[in-house]
């Protein structure tokens, strides 16, 4: 069975990738990805090898002037066009990362974080034990993440209103990533666009720095050839 692989690629890199994607794979058409309406497309190379190169959000609508379908494979630079077209490079990205036991929150322009918070909460792991034993441990974690959850939504509510960001990268923890942006103190920031949810470690600070640079990245799926293909 083919494996599949995913990678970010940031706007001044994409040109390099497609030269090695053609150079390892062969050529490749281009054509709009089918299953997907944010305007992503497919890569479909001799060998049998794809890729499906998302927009980090959806590409802006075409005037009735422009062509229809996604930009011929030869055209690297009008490929990274469509790709960004919904996507100021220079916006402000609110950054919001939380897991179990920690947060880290922060803006970043240009991939690069101008101003962050991150900290540490306690928040017990799950127990096999039975009973009301069972009830009191699940009551005190439940307690435990809704005060991760506030206290994150508190500290990135502080750093949003100094410096309003224009869309959010969220990551760690989807739940409580949720659970935070659902806050009160965040309710001004909730309608914001989000960029794909970035899976991630422990959001420490070194952490927070690669969701910056890679907030307004290009999402690649690359599916290679089949056991036995040309």
């Amino acid at each position: 069975m083919p494996s599949t692989r995913s990678v970010l690629v940031e706007a001044h890199r994409l040109d390099g990738w497609l030269a090695r994607f053609g150079e390892r794979n062969g050529t490749y058409t281009v054509e709009p990805d089918g299953e997907r309406a944010d305007g992503s497309i497919r890569l479909a190379a001799v060998n049998g090898c794809t890729a499906v190169l998302a927009p980090p959000l959806p590409v802006r609508a075409r005037s009735p002037r422009e062509p229809a379908g996604a930009p011929a494979a030869s055209d690297q630079r009008a490929l990274g066009e469509h790709l960004l077209s919904g996507v100021d490079p220079s916006a402000t990205v609110g950054l919001l990362l939380i897991r179990r036991g920690g947060y880290s929150v922060g803006i970043s322009r240009e991939g690069t974080v101008v101003a962050s918070k991150t900290g540490t909460r306690y928040v017990q792991g799950k127990t096999a034990a039975g009973g009301w034993s069972q009830q009191r441990f699940a009551r005190r974690r439940a307690n435990q993440a809704d005060a991760l959850v506030e206290e994150t939504a508190a500290r990135a509510a502080k750093l949003y209103a100094a410096d309003p960001p224009s869309l959010l990268q969220l990551g760690g923890d989807r739940a409580l990533a949720t659970g935070t942006l659902g806050e009160s103190a965040l309710k001004a920031y909730a309608h914001l666009p989000q960029v794909p949810f970035l899976t991630v470690p422990d959001p420490r600070f070194a952490i927070l720095k690669e969701a910056a640079r890679s907030a307004l990245s290009i999402r690649i799926t690359v599916t290679d050839p089949p056991p036995g293909a040309v």
